[in-house]
């Protein structure tokens, strides 16, 4: 919670500023009732107009000067929580885009998003609401007791006596409602996994008729985000009837004790109308007070999930490890991998590529291909084993210049709301030539058949594009930085068999010093490969040429007779 306090340290002065105009305008608010006992008590008894029109305009001034310092204290610290919580949420998408695999794995994806939104607008809630109320409300409070105790100190000490009471209470229930609320929170991130997972699935879920399956998922998240909140909210909305219970108790002490005091002449009937006032004053404070502690409960439960994300170490750190006299551009050397660190996923993977060498990836489902490859782009670290691109170990190469090394479609990658051209170029700020020479590398001919061509726009995700157009784009994309090394996983499963064959004879031309490692399930994808592993389970149970493979290989051989028909 610390982390997110320090966002507010660049605004210091605004907020002293605010919390000046804050306190003169409550402090004015103030004055009223007190200058209404006078008029009152010693004005209206000896019929001093000119005194009471006097004391009436310096109540007037005073009620206008609560409103508008008032109005500029909030539009202050309005402005200041909008703009501290920006730069939260900035820096958390920048965190969450830095964290590795297994930070995101650990986690999970809805929770990240819910962190980015949920959580940030409560922590925005928190400091806006904070802002407005922990200066007014104490200040009233205590103002509030100060101007009773000056006007009756009897009756002062008949309302001040159940605040101890008030204020354990209001402190116990807060304690409970910070756990209880983090509890929400953790609902609300299974909430966003079902929606996520159905909004990504919706086509499956509509083609096999499992609308109502999903739904019915979906409920169940629902309701226990909502049997949350409930118990959350109900502990929290205690504390309004605490403090009425407790205030109302002793407003009755007031009236009795005053009506006495009054009836013995120890009192005037104005000191009473001005007390009861400086009782709502209290009230209000009071008031404001069980809100700030809900505001609080929720923010200081969000803050703190927000800045687990924050101060999430950076694990991926680099490695002032020596280079190896190794000349190749690609070298795994039994390289070991588990996601739980207790089955290996991949296990002694070992295999090296000249530049401009080609690696084919093929394997059932689940075998591995992707976490290889993940590895390679060092989104993950190896349990055992090493990685070098150039001789140099992955962990000694920095994130930023290891990344600009290469170019990447993966399995399931996205395209986002914008032109052809932004997709492609990605940020990169590349030649319009290089993007309209990736376009024809990758097949994508039919970009100039569109409105627009490279200037059209698409929908988010692709979805106005086929299932080939959008890989092809994907294609585009990876090739248009000028990689030295390019990643294609499962990149053309998409692609009929004669743009796919054209993709291959590109790749070979226009890309022959590019060092490629592809994963397909079509052995025709590979089969001009310099090297081709064959995975199973994480291991390697086959490693060489298409030509090697067919005498070595059972699995390989099975897999080209089935799609191939091949028999040699």
């Amino acid at each position: 919670m610390k982390h997110i306090v320090s966002y507010l340290a660049p605004y210091r002065a605004s907020i002293a500023l605010e919390m000046v105009i804050k306190i003169l305008g409550t402090l004015a608010e103030l004055l009223l009732p007190w200058m209404l006992q006078v008029i009152l008590d010693d004005l209206v008894p000896e019929k001093r107009l000119n005194a009471i029109l006097l004391w009436g305009g310096g109540m007037v001034v005073c009620a206008a000067a609560g409103l508008v310092f008032n109005i500029i204290a909030n539009r202050m610290s309005t402005g200041i929580s909008r703009q501290v919580t920006r730069q939260i949420r900035f820096d958390l998408f920048r965190r969450v885009l830095r964290l590795s695999g297994a930070q995101v794995d650990e986690f999970t994806t809805p929770s990240l998003i819910s962190r980015l939104t949920s959580d940030t607008y409560h922590v925005h809630e928190m400091i806006d609401r904070m802002q407005r109320m922990a200066v007014r409300a104490p200040i009233m409070l205590l103002g509030g007791v100060a101007m009773t105790l000056f006007l009756d100190p009897v009756l002062a000490c008949v309302l001040v006596l159940p605040l101890p009471l008030m204020v354990a209470g209001v402190w116990a229930l807060s304690r409970q409602g910070i756990r209880l609320y983090t509890a929400t929170q953790t609902a609300v991130d299974g909430m966003v996994r079902r929606a996520q997972e159905s909004m990504a699935g919706i086509r499956v879920i509509q083609a096999l008729s499992k609308i109502d399956y999903e739904t019915g998922r979906f409920d169940q998240a629902n309701r226990e985000t909502a049997q949350r909140e409930y118990r959350a909210g109900l502990l929290m909305n205690a504390t309004n009837p605490l403090i009425n219970a407790i205030l109302n108790a002793g407003l009755t002490g007031v009236v009795v004790v005053g009506a006495l005091r009054v009836n013995a002449g120890a009192s005037q009937p104005g000191a009473i109308i001005a007390f009861l006032s400086y009782f709502t004053m209290i009230l209000n404070a009071l008031m404001m007070v069980s809100r700030i502690f809900v505001m609080l409960s929720k923010g200081i439960a969000s803050g703190r999930r927000v800045a687990e994300v924050l101060q999430a170490p950076d694990d991926m750190l680099v490695s002032p490890i020596p280079a190896s006299p190794d000349h190749a551009h690609i070298a795994f050397e039994g390289v070991s991998f588990s996601y739980g660190k207790a089955e290996k996923d991949l296990y002694n993977i070992s295999f090296s590529l000249q530049a401009g060498q080609t690696l084919g990836i093929i394997g059932p489902t689940g075998c591995g291909k992707s976490t290889l490859l993940r590895l390679l782009l060092r989104a993950y670290d190896p349990d055992a084993g090493r990685i070098l691109i150039h001789g140099r170990n992955l962990l000694s190469i920095p994130s930023q210049e290891l990344h600009k090394m290469f170019g990447v479609v993966f399995q399931n990658d996205f395209l986002f709301d914008g032109t052809l051209t932004d997709n492609i170029d990605f940020g990169r700020d590349l030649e319009r030539d290089a993007l309209c020479r990736a376009a024809q590398n990758a097949q994508a001919e039919f970009i100039s058949t569109r409105p627009g061509g490279l200037d059209g726009r698409i929908a988010a995700r692709g979805a106005d594009l086929s299932g080939g157009q959008k890989q092809r784009v994907l294609l585009a994309r990876a090739m248009a930085g000028s990689p030295e090394i390019l990643i294609l996983d499962d990149s053309s499963s998409a692609l009929d068999y004669k743009t796919d064959a054209a993709l291959r004879r590109a790749l070979a031309h226009e890309f022959s010093g590019v060092t490629k490692v592809i994963v397909a399930q079509r052995v025709s994808a590979i089969r001009h490969a310099d090297c081709i592993l064959v995975l199973d389970e994480g291991s390697v149970i086959g490693q060489g040429r298409h030509e090697e493979l067919m005498q070595s290989c059972p699995a390989y051989r099975a897999i080209a007779e089935a799609q191939m028909g091949e028999v040699d």
